[in-house]
């Protein structure tokens, strides 16, 4: 084809790819002005520095060649010396590029098949780049589209033909079906630029994805008066939303449910029938957890804040309803508390309080060399330990019904003996497995932590800095009732991750490996607050 044949025509071209694509016109002239460059260096020489130029209105085209201004010249073809350049261009400096126009000429088979394969590359690179750029802000909405084909169970979405996305199998909701030309919603929850284009991702199964129907269906919700705090799902039987209100006036869960449930159900509906319960939230982690095991009743709860796990203490009667059916009201509460809940009867519970009773009877008994009288004594006042009996105020022990003082204080000194006796036992031993003395120098470090130290060869400052938290205070895979628990060896001693990070951070420090932190200038508390008085 003649370059010059019809000048308008190229434009047009542009014009009607570019609205098909649904990307700037401006692109489509880019790429054609690439494509007749490179057909135009198999014409004028593959090192020829060509470049075309289409003009945005006239659709005109100007073919040139640039070459670099030089002293001394090692190739025509993309260079010229300074002298020549000076007779073109009096100002003309050495690093300068001339432009020297090219007369127009015709394309041959092997040079236009070339050009349109550039332009079809730059046109389909500037559409994924659209695509991308379009739907990446888009994460964490809900996506319309048209079934357009169904792959080994994976969906393939045509998105009002602006892009493809994919909701692959373990994303469907479990037994739902679609077919090519199938209307379809779903959760776009993430986007990747990917060689063969971008990938969009979409979900029916993920836990925003019902929380922004509730928020389509809710207008509560939409105006930010009714907050979603948490969900969690088990898609295609059971969920529970955690909701509360900004106003008090307004019920967040009657807000959900709406009127004869006219709300829920249509959510409940787009969901395949999953059964959903509308949970309030709550501040208070005990009574938004009472509420996440609905519809059980809860006796008692007892939170352990360290490890983030909770005893919920149920009726007899009320322990199949609280686990739930292959244990989902218990796994999806504890998903949407973020807290491992174990269940117990009353009947379980008293049964474990009658045994910790009888082993600190027995404890109090041998350490203390007491009756059994008064060691069930000490354990029904809610003393655990030894320690807690020794460190306890003496008037604390005196006014036990049945003590005077003199007995609260033989008490006392018998326990401080057994301590005593305790760590230097424990100290023996430390020396047997060979634990340097220069761990005691570490804060928050005791004799029994230090024979736990030697029972998993952790016997210098080094062997301590090389630890990973994970070895002291172990760590949980899973959650709910398919968590598995990995002890670390300071297990028993009730440390946390922060006091365990703490004291490996110290030992690195003092093994040199690296530099202790600046420490904090105290802050005069009194100055600061004069200056604030001051008038500025």
């Amino acid at each position: 084809m003649a370059v010059s044949a019809n000048r308008l025509e190229l434009l047009q071209i542009a014009d009607a790819v570019a609205r098909e694509k649904v990307i700037d016109r401006q692109i489509v002239v880019a790429a054609m002005e690439d494509a007749i460059a490179k057909a135009a260096r198999s014409r004028y020489g593959a090192e020829t520095d060509v470049h075309a130029e289409i003009h945005p209105r006239t659709g005109e085209l100007r073919l040139s060649r640039h070459l670099l201004v030089v002293d001394q010249v090692e190739n025509d073809a993309t260079e010229i010396a300074l002298e020549d350049a000076r007779r073109r261009n009096p100002a003309a400096q050495v690093g300068d590029a001339i432009s020297e126009p090219l007369p127009p000429f015709d394309f041959g088979r092997i040079a236009a098949q070339s050009a349109k394969q550039v332009i079809v590359q730059k046109v389909r690179d500037a559409e994924r780049d659209r695509q991308y750029e379009e739907y990446k802000d888009r994460i964490g909405e809900i996506i319309n589209g048209l079934v357009k084909r169904v792959e080994y169970g994976n969906v393939i979405v045509d998105l009002s033909g602006r892009g493809e996305g994919i909701v692959r199998r373990d994303e469907l909701i479990p037994r739902e079906t679609f077919r090519p030309g199938d209307r379809i919603r779903a959760y776009l929850f993430d986007v990747r630029r990917e060689a063969r284009g971008p990938q969009i991702f979409l979900s029916r199964t993920h836990p925003q994805f019902m929380a922004k129907l509730f928020a389509s269906e809710v207008p509560e919700i939409y105006d930010g008066i009714v907050e979603v705090k948490a969900v969690a799902r088990d898609p295609g039987s059971r969920a529970k939303i955690a909701v509360t209100s900004r106003d008090s006036s307004i019920d967040p869960v009657g807000a959900c449910v709406g009127m004869r449930g006219s709300r829920v159900q249509a959510v409940v509906g787009e969901l395949q029938g999953e059964k959903i319960d509308i949970i309030p939230w709550s501040y208070d982690r005990a009574t938004f957890i009472v509420n996440a095991l609905q519809p059980a009743e809860v006796v008692k709860v007892v939170l352990d804040e360290d490890a983030e796990r909770i005893e919920v203490v149920v009726p007899d009667d009320q322990l199949s309803l609280a686990i739930g059916r292959r244990g989902q009201n218990v796994r999806l509460a504890s998903q949407l508390t973020g807290w491992d809940i174990d269940i117990l009867t009353e009947a379980e519970e008293s049964e474990r309080r009658q045994k910790e009773f009888v082993e600190r009877t027995e404890l109090f008994m041998a350490a203390l060399d007491v009756d059994e009288v008064v060691g069930q004594l000490l354990a029904s006042e809610g003393f655990r330990s030894v320690e807690e009996i020794a460190a306890a105020d003496p008037s604390e022990i005196a006014a036990i019904q049945g003590f005077d003082e003199d007995t609260g204080a033989e008490i006392q000194r018998r326990g401080q003996e057994y301590l005593d006796r305790i760590e230097s036992e424990q100290d023996a031993r430390r020396r047997e497995l060979g634990v340097q003395d220069e761990l005691r120098e570490i804060d928050g470090v005791t004799t029994p932590m230090l024979v736990a130290f030697g029972e998993n060869d952790v016997k210098s400052i080094e062997d301590l800095a090389g630890c990973a938290t994970d070895d002291l205070v172990g760590y949980t895979e899973g959650r709910g009732q398919d968590a598995v628990r990995h002890e670390g060896f300071l297990d028993a001693f009730g440390m946390s991750r922060t006091e365990a990070e703490a004291m490996i951070m110290q030992a690195r420090v003092k093994a040199g490996w690296v530099e202790a932190a600046p420490a904090e200038e105290p802050v005069d508390e009194e100055a600061a607050a004069d200056a604030e008085m001051q008038p500025s």
